[in-house]
């Protein structure tokens, strides 16, 4: 394949603090390219300096020349006083362009195109945004964490508009679905060195493992060396025969890659959970508007210990709002919120804590607590527990001035999490966290011994999380759904087609239900035998119309098991089955009558 961007021997740093160094890198035509690293590791400062918004220190970008490239930043920039329209396809664009633009936004769920860009929320403007770069239909497509503050609706669309597009694409993301079913080739920065996988994002998964085996085996077998040498370094008086130079030159290079040596240092969050008594929340007939809009109605529910909810919704449908309810921010209209004694909410949300500029790491953190009570019974120095958040002991005494914005929330997890809480409330934590911190999240959460909340659109971090679901459908429509993100979704598709169907077989059925009984001016050229089949068609037709809409009530309720939900949805299929042969039939005798 031609290749599109050539990336030789990059090195950036901003004062002292090295982004990458040496870095190589090459993108070929068609290709679709995840990036991964941790936070701080410069995902963003790359795509910013390929984009040719930051310089770099060496090394050379060279794209190919015909390319036309378009860059999704993290957080968009529009032009001041610009309206929606505008600022998805620029002044003066003719009326082609225009109905294009249009068309466009309305699948990314955009309705006010006048609406100036200065009122957009985050997700607004981040799917304006995504139209932009989308409009200018470029070869090299480039996009920072397009997903962040993206419904499920719309990133699905998204997932497969990349995956049915030829562009090449070079994309950060911390959405695992997108990356595994989008990407033909993970490159991940390590180290300030770029590793490439020919594969999809689980072929990563498998193929780093084996990586990291390779060389903790290596880093054994160097250190077996290691130890022989510097016993005979210091046995060795100094000679200048030239085996022995290079056998301590040797010695030396091997000291140096030793400590260059990688360590993990995954975020091993076992911080003690709080006692959690039996009562959590109670809540009972709880009613909240925003003027006409309408957040929750006459809505109860009482938590249980342990249980790990999960909240979805489209934007705007006043989840969060459902979290500062139970939190006491926001009060109810009406309503019960009955809280236990022993609650200790741990809430991370998305404004994230503002941290003052001039303090330090190690001070943010001592401010809370010198030493954290771990679960297995051991005390940990907040200097340890921060390099567990993988904060090197230089970073703990560096200023917050100099953290990227990703570390700032790892650090904003770290000061929420070292207070043994035992209620997770986490509002969209997915959002600027790297994929190595959150996969020990969900890890951590798994063996968590108090309740967790999450308000997410990360599919697979939900997969991962929630037990069971509270789905938010608008004006104050709450559904319990009692399974995994996952079921909900198939279930969700499942019940849409069959609404299409019924729609449609209602409409082919009308003359049926405008005839429950045999036409008194019908001509008498019926037997009587199919007369009577005629009143059993229809007797039967109201039967299966009754039982079809109890099913349908019931699977709406949302308090069905999975394995009855997919009983009832399978008969109903069946239902709509016979209804459609059994009305052929009768429209075959009134003709004849």
């Amino acid at each position: 394949m031609e290749s599109i961007l050539q990336i030789d021997n990059l090195s950036k740093s901003f004062g002292d603090r090295i982004i990458f160094d040496g870095l190589s890198l090459n993108i070929s035509q068609g290709e679709k390219v995840g990036l991964i690293a941790r936070n701080g590791q410069g995902k963003s400062t790359l795509l910013d300096v390929i984009a040719g918004n930051a310089d770099y220190r060496s090394g050379s970008i060279v794209f190919r020349r015909d390319i036309k490239t378009a860059y999704l930043m993290q957080t968009p920039q529009f032009p001041q006083h610009s309206s929606v329209l505008n600022a998805c396809c620029g002044n003066g664009a003719d009326d082609e362009t225009l109905l294009k633009a249009r068309q466009l936004l309305t699948k990314l769920e955009v309705t006010d195109l006048d609406q100036p860009v200065s009122e957009l929320s985050g997700g607004q403007a981040k799917r304006v945004a995504l139209a932009q770069v989308l409009m200018s239909e470029p070869d090299f497509l480039i996009l920072d964490e397009p997903t962040n503050h993206l419904d499920v609706e719309v990133t699905e669309w998204l997932e497969d508009y990349l995956t049915a597009s030829r562009l090449t694409l070079l994309m950060v993301t911390h959405d695992r679905y997108l990356l595994d079913r989008v990407c033909n080739r993970i490159v991940e920065i390590d180290d300030f060195r770029a590793y490439s996988y020919s594969g999809n994002y689980s072929y990563y998964l498998e193929k780093r493992q084996e990586r990291l085996d390779a060389e903790s085996s290596q880093r054994e077998s160097d250190l077996n060396l290691y130890r022989r040498e510097l016993d005979w370094m210091r046995r060795m008086p100094c000679a200048r025969g030239g085996k022995a130079r290079y056998r301590k030159e040797s010695f030396h290079d091997l000291e140096e890659r030793l400590q260059h040596r990688r360590d993990e240092q995954n975020v091993a969050l076992d911080v003690k959970a709080s006692y959690i008594g039996k009562k959590i929340f109670d809540i009972e007939h709880l009613n909240k508007a925003f003027g006409d809009k309408i957040i929750l109605k006459d809505f109860s529910y009482i938590f249980s210990r342990y249980e790990k909810l999960g909240i979805i919704g489209e934007n705007g449908v006043g989840k969060s709002t459902f979290l500062k309810l139970l939190l006491g921010i926001e009060q109810p209209d009406s309503g019960v919120i009955e809280r236990g004694a022993t609650l200790k909410i741990g809430y991370y949300s998305q404004e994230g804590l503002t941290f003052p500029e001039n303090a330090k790491v190690i001070d943010i953190v001592t401010a809370i607590a010198d030493h954290i009570q771990l679960d297995d019974g051991r005390r940990m120095s907040a200097g340890q527990f921060l390099q567990k958040f993988l904060f090197t002991p230089k970073t703990q005494y560096s200023y917050v001035s100099k953290l990227s914005g990703g570390e700032r929330r790892r650090l904003y997890l770290c000061t929420i999490l070292m207070q043994s809480p035992n209620f997770l409330i986490l509002d969209e934590p997915t959002n600027d966290l790297d994929i190595m911190t959150l996969q020990v999240l969900e890890e951590y959460i798994a063996q968590f011994k108090g309740c967790v909340i999450v308000v997410s659109h990360d599919r697979y971090f939900m997969d991962k999380i929630a037990e069971h679901l509270l789905v938010f459908e608008g004006q104050g429509r709450v559904t319990n759904f009692p399974s995994s993100y996952s079921d909900y979704m198939e279930w969700k598709v499942l019940k849409e087609d069959q609404e299409k169907a019924a729609a449609a077989q209602a409409a082919k059925n009308k003359p049926a239900a405008q005839a429950p009984q045999p036409s008194a001016s019908r001509p008498a050229k019926l037997t009587f035998k199919e007369k009577r089949e005629m009143e059993q068609i229809e007797q039967e037709l109201q039967n299966l119309e009754e039982e079809k809409a109890q099913l349908e009530e019931e699977l709406n309720s949302g308090t069905l098991p999975y394995d009855q939900l997919q009983q009832k949805s399978a008969r109903v299929g069946e239902i709509m089955e016979r209804i459609d042969e059994i009305t052929m039939r009768w429209l075959e005798l009134s003709e004849k009558g």
